[in-house]
């Protein structure tokens, strides 16, 4: 929106807003910056033979502090789960005393985040 005045902008994101295409306005936070230099993205596979696995699992895993995001997939992978942590030994204790205690879990995929090359959810509007 380059180039427009302020008013126009602020009109345009209300609009958008009351379309239901801006569903909120946030900040980004820096984790490293308060203190959460390890970041961990889990895949994981459920043990789906019980009927409510699913939904007992979300439950659990929401309730993890340092559960940041969590997404759900059709395929070979169910959910992912995006942890922080302040260090590798952090980490480690949120893993054996939070994430292998959640139920239903089959598979664990352990990804270290090593950089973020791009993060942007904006369009060229």
């Amino acid at each position: 929106m380059t180039g427009s005045s302020p008013g126009k902008v602020a009109r345009r994101i209300v609009r958008m807003q009351e379309a239901g295409i801006v569903e909120g306005v946030g900040m980004v936070v820096d984790w490293a910056a308060l203190g959460y230099t390890v970041e961990v993205s889990l895949r994981i596979t459920l043990d789906k033979t019980q009927g409510n696995a699913f939904d007992r699992f979300l439950e659990a895993a929401r309730k993890v502090e340092e559960v940041i995001e969590v997404q759900t997939f059709l395929g070979r992978v169910d959910v992912r789960l995006s942890i922080i942590a302040r260090d590798m030994g952090h980490y480690q204790a949120i893993y054996r005393g939070k994430i292998l205690t959640l139920p239903h879990i089959a598979d664990i995929e352990a990804l270290m985040h090593v950089a973020r090359i791009k993060s942007d959810e904006a369009l060229p509007l």
